[in-house]
């Protein structure tokens, strides 16, 4: 199956939330991310940090799915996307060299 990548990083508006607040989401994300594991979804997810390892970055999603449409419609349901929380982008990801492990 193929595998699909979403970047994402913090609209302006999530920037200005206080850190609690910002933290109530990002856990409503990786409980989905669980959920989705536990389902034997093949899914990863993490953030972005720079080389003294602080993070603003942004956010990193691989998920393999059917195709194209499936992912798109999976990451959808993301509770950052869902609550407007960040700008992203997703992509085919197409090995070319190496193998992706998936746990």
């Amino acid at each position: 199956m193929p595998w699909f990548i979403k970047t994402e990083s913090f609209t302006k508006e999530t920037l200005k939330l206080l850190p609690a607040q910002r933290e109530e989401f990002i856990s409503k994300h990786k409980d989905w991310v669980v959920n989705l594991k536990k389902l034997g979804k093949a899914i990863s997810s993490g953030y972005l940090v720079n080389e003294n390892k602080i993070p603003g970055g942004g956010g990193l999603l691989i998920v393999e799915a059917e195709n194209f449409s499936a992912a798109k419609f999976l990451i959808e349901q993301d509770p950052m996307i869902v609550y407007g929380l960040v700008n992203w982008e997703m992509h085919q990801w197409i090995p070319v060299i190496g193998e992706f492990p998936t746990d």
